[in-house]
C-alpha cells in the first residue's frame, strides 16, 4: 500500500509529555541487546544485530511449533488410531492458553511500561482489517457456540473435549480480537525478544487452527453419511465410513429435531469464517512482529494524508452497483435452490454465466488501469514499509487459492466431458478466474507503489470547509437545504470535469473493481459453494480429497477478495 504512513504516539501516562512532531529523547530509547553481540563497539550496530537475532530466534520458535502441530494433524489423518482429533485439540488448547497468558501480560504489563510505545505505525492495522477481525471473530464465536450445542445434543457419542475445546476457543478469539483492535499499530520499544516470541507463538497457533479447519471434515462427513444412509436403505449397501468417525457413525446422527438441524446448518454456514479469521489475524500479527523495535524518523511522517472522497467517479459506481444488484439476485436464487434441495442444473448455469460475464469486464478494467499507470509520470514510493510488503505477499499468496482450485477443475473437466454445457461453463469460469486474478494483482501492486497525487491548489478545499462551517451556523430550512444540495452538485460536476483523464479513469476502474470484489466476496462467504456442490470435481477426485482442496482454496479466495478491496481503495485514494 502506498506511502509509509506513520505517526507518533504520545508517551504513556508514565512518560513526560512532548510535542508529537519532536524526536524522542535518546534517554527514552531502549536499544536492543543480545548476548552474542555484546562486544560490538557501536550501539547502533549492536541494536541492528540484536534485532536480526531476535527475529531469527522467534521465527525458529514459530517454525518448530508449526512443524509439531502439522505432525499431529498429519498423524491424525493418516493414523487415526494412534493420534485422534481429541489429541490435536489438547495440543492446540495448550498453545492457546500460552498465547492467552502472553497477550494478557502484554496488555497489563509490557504496553504500560514507561516509553514502551513511543511510535505507532498508522498504516498498520487499517480500519477495514481491524473491522474484519471483529466481523470474522464474531462469526467464529457463533460457530463455536453452534459446535458446543451440536456436541451437547450428541453427548452420548461425543467426547467432552468437543465441548471444552470450543469454549477455550471462544475466550481465545475474544482476547485476541481485543488485543489486535487496540494494539495493532504499536511499535513496541521494550522487551523486544519476549514480545517477538509471543507474537510468533500466536501466529503459529493461528496457522495450526487454520490447518486443522482445512483438514478436519468430521461434521461434514457426518452429514454426508446421513444423506448416504437414506440412499442406501433402498439398495441394502453398507453405510459410508470415514477414518475420522467412530465405528458407530450411524448411531451418532443428528436426531430429527429443529434445534439440532439449526446447529448443524449454522455450523456449515459459518465454517469459512473461522478459517478467514485465522488468516486475517496472522497478517496483523506479522506486521506487529515486524514493527517490534522499529523507530520512525520525522521524514517518514507524511505531511498530507490522502482522504477518501467520492468525487470524480460516475461510471465506476454505476456499473459496479449494477454488478452487485445482479449478483445479489443470482445469489438469492442459488441459496433458495440450495436450501430447498439439491441445486438444479439451471441454477448452476445461471451462476457460472454471471461469473463469465463479470470476470472479463474486471480483467479488461485491470489491464487498462495498468496501462494508465505505465503512462503516468508519478514517482514510485521506495520507502521501507512492512505493511505494504506484506500486502503484496498476501495478494500473491491468497490468489493461489482460487488459481489452484481452477486448475484442479480444468483437469477434472478436460478428463471427463468438456463438451457438456455445464462443464464448458465451469471450464470457461476457471480459465477466466485465473486471468482475472493475475491482471488484478498486477494493477493493485503497481498502484500501491505509486506516490499519492497531491494537488497544488488547495483553495477549493478551504472554501468547501468554510461553506460547511457557515452552513452549520445557519438555521436549516428547506430553501437553504435546496441551495446547499445544488452547490454540492455543481461542485461535484466541477470536480469531475477538472480531473485529468488518467486520474478519472483510474478512479472509475478502482471503484468498479471494489464493488465487483465485494459481491464476489459476499457470494462464497455466505454459503454459495457451487465448486463443491456441482458434484463434478467431487466425483472425480473423491469426497475427502476435494473437501481438503476446497477448504484450502475457498478461504484463501475469500481472503483474496477482501484484501483486494483494501488494496483497490488505496489505489483509488492515491489517484
Amino acid at each position: 500500500m502506498p506511502g509509509n504512513k506513520v505517526s507518533k504516539q504520545k508517551p504513556c501516562h508514565h512518560c513526560k509529555s512532548r510535542p508529537a512532531s519532536a524526536p524522542p529523547d535518546t534517554s527514552t530509547i531502549h536499544y536492543e541487546k543480545f548476548w552474542l553481540y555484546r562486544h560490538c563497539s557501536s550501539v547502533q550496530q549492536r541494536d541492528r544485530q540484536a534485532q536480526k537475532a531476535g527475529q531469527l530466534f522467534s521465527g525458529l520458535l514459530a517454525m518448530n511449533v508449526v512443524f509439531l502441530g502439522s505432525a499431529f494433524i498429519s498423524s491424525m489423518i493418516f493414523n487415526h488410531v494412534a493420534i485422534t482429533l481429541a489429541d490435536v485439540w489438547i495440543l492446540l488448547s495448550i498453545l492457546k492458553v500460552l498465547c492467552l497468558c502472553w497477550i494478557i501480560y502484554y496488555l497489563l504489563g509490557t504496553s504500560r511500561q514507561p516509553h514502551a510505545v513511543l511510535y505507532r505505525d498508522s498504516h498498520a492495522g487499517p480500519i477495514w482489517i481491524r473491522g474484519s477481525v471483529l466481523l470474522f471473530g464474531s462469526f467464529s464465536i457463533l460457530l463455536n457456540v453452534f459446535q458446543i450445542g451440536y456436541s451437547a445434543i450428541l453427548i452420548q457419542c461425543k467426547s467432552r473435549v468437543e465441548i471444552v475445546f470450543p469454549s477455550i476457543e471462544i475466550f481465545f478469539i475474544l482476547t485476541q480480537a481485543f488485543f489486535l483492535w487496540h494494539h495493532s499499530k504499536d511499535c513496541i520499544q521494550v522487551q523486544h525478544n519476549f514480545t517477538r516470541c509471543g507474537l510468533m507463538l500466536t501466529i503459529a497457533t493461528n496457522l495450526l487452527l487454520w490447518l486443522l479447519a482445512v483438514t478436519n471434515d468430521t461434521i461434514h462427513v457426518e452429514i454426508e453419511s446421513q444423506l448416504r444412509e437414506v440412499e442406501q436403505r433402498f439398495e441394502g449397501k453398507a453405510l459410508f465410513s470415514h477414518p475420522y468417525l467412530c465405528n458407530e457413525t450411524a448411531s451418532c446422527t443428528c436426531p430429527n429435531t429443529t434445534i439440532c438441524k439449526v446447529f448443524q446448518k449454522g455450523y456449515i454456514l459459518l465454517y469459512p469464517f473461522n478459517t478467514e479469521y485465522c488468516l486475517v489475524c496472522c497478517s496483523v500479527l506479522y506486521v506487529m512482529w515486524k514493527n517490534v523495535g522499529r523507530r520512525i524518523s520525522d521524514h517518514h511522517v507524511p505531511h498530507i494524508k490522502p482522504r477518501f472522497k467520492l468525487q470524480g467517479v460516475v461510471f465506476g459506481p454505476l456499473l459496479g452497483t449494477i454488478a452487485v444488484i445482479i449478483g445479489i439476485c443470482v445469489f438469492m436464487m442459488y441459496q433458495i435452490q440450495a436450501t430447498g434441495s439439491v441445486p438444479s442444473r439451471q441454477v448452476f448455469v445461471i451462476y457460472y454465466s454471471y461469473y463469465i460475464v463479470l470476470l472479463p469486464l474486471m480483467s479488461v478494467g485491470a489491464v487498462i488501469g495498468t496501462i494508465i499507470h505505465a503512462l503516468e509520470k508519478k514517482e514510485l514510493d521506495t520507502l521501507k514499509n512492512p505493511t505494504r510488503s506484506l500486502d503484496v505477499i498476501l495478494l500473491m499468496g491468497a490468489a493461489l487459492g482460487q488459481i489452484g482450485m481452477s486448475y484442479f477443475s480444468i483437469v477434472a473437466i478436460v478428463a471427463t466431458d468438456p463438451r457438456d454445457l455445464l462443464n464448458s461453463l465451469i471450464l470457461s469460469h476457471s480459465v477466466l478466474l485465473i486471468f482475472q486474478n493475475i491482471t488484478q494483482n498486477v494493477f493493485i501492486i503497481d498502484g500501491l507503489h505509486r506516490q499519492p497525487f497531491m494537488s497544488p491548489d488547495k483553495e477549493e478545499e478551504m472554501k468547501e470547509g468554510q461553506n460547511h462551517e457557515a452552513y452549520d451556523q445557519r438555521g436549516v430550512n428547506m430553501m437553504e437545504l435546496g441551495q446547499e444540495i445544488r452547490k454540492v452538485s455543481l461542485s461535484y460536476i466541477h470536480s469531475y470535469s477538472h480531473l485529468s483523464w488518467k486520474r478519472r479513469a483510474l478512479r472509475e476502474i478502482s471503484f468498479f473493481l471494489v464493488l465487483c470484489n465485494i459481491i464476489l466476496w459476499v457470494m462464497p462467504t455466505f454459503g454459495a459453494h457451487p465448486v463443491f456442490e456441482n458434484g463434478l470435481e467431487k466425483s472425480f477426485y473423491g469426497y475427502s480429497t476435494w473437501f481438503a482442496i476446497v477448504n484450502f482454496g475457498l478461504p484463501l479466495g475469500v481472503f483474496y477478495r477482501m484484501h483486494s478491496v483494501g488494496g483497490l481503495l488505496e489505489v483509488y485514494i492515491t489517484a
